[in-house]
């Protein structure tokens, strides 16, 4: 399969790639992304054939239809590092909480995220495809807190491989921050900086985009990618629970094969509801994307009036940080998927020059005949943290950003909601919430829930606060690219 570009081609590229280029040179013409030149059909005859399939055997077979040009034996060994899930023959289990209501826990991997279904097999790809080429990459993450510990830990003592890791310094939890400033491996830079997010990734893709830097790094022998979601590397992965957790409930019983669902992803760079769509585009039965955010509701406004508008807007930090984000790089391909690369070139030269545009009321009917949205206040995300566990179920605060949806949204679906994080990773919210008692450390809190839940702290968890942080960089982010190109 090819890959085509969502800006339109610029003449000095490729007009069409395979999917080994477009992950290893993940940006396209005009600062666009790659996507795929045609989907697969999946459709019923796949479903049925994999009722009752393994993980492994649904993700493998979902590449296949992709006919990417990477090496069986390369997608079988990046495919096996689910084996070290939590349990290797299920790590996406879905748990029912509701008449109708089902949670796919995404976050059973080694840094308790979902970044891990992606990343785990992304890292053994890229890298392999840099090895066979005999080629060195420089791989840059930028993160809101979960894909930052996910890449340094796939990539981490892998060959013909560096990251640097850009992350908000303030802007993450504690044991997200812990979990990358305590790795040591010697291809690995973690760089803090004064800023948020959006300040992180716009360097990111500002570095990609870079010709002058491209040179730069091409004089050291080294060639640039990303890990970040504007790499389809991480898209095509993330498509794959979204059809796992459909059989999943075909084989509960809760659902016939063929009937639709609701799925209800909580949404920040909007990768993981991009992945949903691209399997209802496939042949999913999914009736409807619910996109769900925090108080950095732009996605909200969005799909509710068409209108993309961040002047006079700034990251508000909330008790959901990975959702602290103002610029979903994948709504791009969307826009492309549905109105063509013309206008979706338009669109984002617009969102560039005057932070905002403006859909069309008949695009605004197109964008809204698959997406619902609404977002919820960090008070509404206690209150659904405290009520969900006092029914048994105890969650992270951006899956309970979800709530909100499932209650304003009209639906009488059943419906998947992803659990993103484990409750781990933002216990100081979570044990003020279910526990009561406030002000409590990341190590403090994590005990309280542990002695309420019942539920132990997983070791890779717990071993953090006895690990020495072996990277205290944090700069000013006009520091970026100097400190990037001295890691080097």
């Amino acid at each position: 399969m090819q890959f085509i570009e969502t800006r339109g081609n610029d003449g000095k590229r490729p007009a069409k790639v395979p999917f080994s280029q477009a992950i290893l040179n993940p940006m396209a013409s005009f600062g666009g992304l790659y996507v795929p030149e045609q989907l697969p059909e999946l459709g019923m005859s796949f479903l049925e054939a994999h009722r009752d399939s393994s993980y492994k055997t649904i993700a493998k077979a979902v590449l296949d239809a992709y006919e990417i040009d990477i090496d069986a034996a390369v997608i079988d060994q990046a495919l096996s590092l689910y084996d070290q899930f939590d349990d290797g023959n299920n790590p996406v289990p879905v748990v029912k909480i509701g008449e109708k209501t089902f949670v796919s826990e995404l976050f059973h991997g080694p840094t308790r995220a979902f970044k891990d279904m992606a990343l785990q097999p992304f890292g053994v790809v890229l890298s392999s495809l840099a090895q066979a080429r005999n080629e060195n990459y420089l791989i840059l993450a930028a993160t809101s807190g979960d894909t930052g510990p996910a890449t340094l830990e796939t990539f981490k003592n892998r060959d013909n491989v560096k990251v640097a890791c850009l992350y908000p310094d303030g802007g993450t939890s504690d044991v997200q921050r812990l979990q990358m400033v305590t790795e040591d491996a010697p291809n690995l830079k973690v760089i803090g900086i004064h800023g948020d997010f959006d300040d992180a990734q716009s360097a990111l893709k500002s570095l990609l985009s870079s010709d002058a830097f491209h040179a730069k790094l091409a004089e050291k022998g080294t060639k640039l990618s990303a890990a970040n979601s504007v790499n389809f590397g991480r898209i095509i992965f993330q498509q794959i629970y979204h059809i796992s957790s459909y059989l999943d409930l075909v084989r509960q019983g809760a659902i016939s094969l063929g009937d639709e669902i609701y799925i209800n992803v909580p949404s920040g760079n909007f990768g993981n509801a991009l992945g949903g769509y691209y399997a209802m585009k496939m042949g999913l039965p999914i009736a409807r994307i619910l996109i769900s955010s925090n108080s950095n509701n732009v996605l909200t406004d969005l799909i509710n009036t068409g209108a993309y508008d961040l002047t006079g807007r700034s990251v508000i930090a909330t008790t959901s940080p990975a959702m602290d984000i103002l610029k979903s790089s994948n709504v791009e391909r969307v826009l492309f998927d549905l109105f063509g690369a013309e206008r979706t070139r338009e669109l984002m030269a617009q969102l560039d020059s005057e932070n905002q545009y403006q859909l069309s009321d008949s695009e605004l009917a197109q964008l809204q005949a698959i997406f619902g949205a609404d977002y919820a206040s960090d008070e509404e995300v206690a209150r659904y943290i405290k009520e969900t566990f006092e029914d048994g179920y105890l969650m992270c605060p951006h899956t309970a950003t979800c709530f909100k949806a499932q209650e304003t949204q009209q639906n009488d679906h059943a419906t998947v909601i992803y659990a993103t994080a484990e409750w781990t990773k933002f216990s100081p919210t979570v044990a003020e919430t279910i526990t009561g008692e406030a002000g409590k450390g990341d190590e403090e809190a994590l005990q309280l829930i542990s002695e309420a839940s019942k539920q132990p702290v997983p070791p890779m968890i717990a071993a953090l606060f006895n690990k020495p942080v072996a990277q205290d960089t944090v700069i000013n982010k006009t520091d970026i690219e100097k400190t990037v190109f001295a890691f080097i």
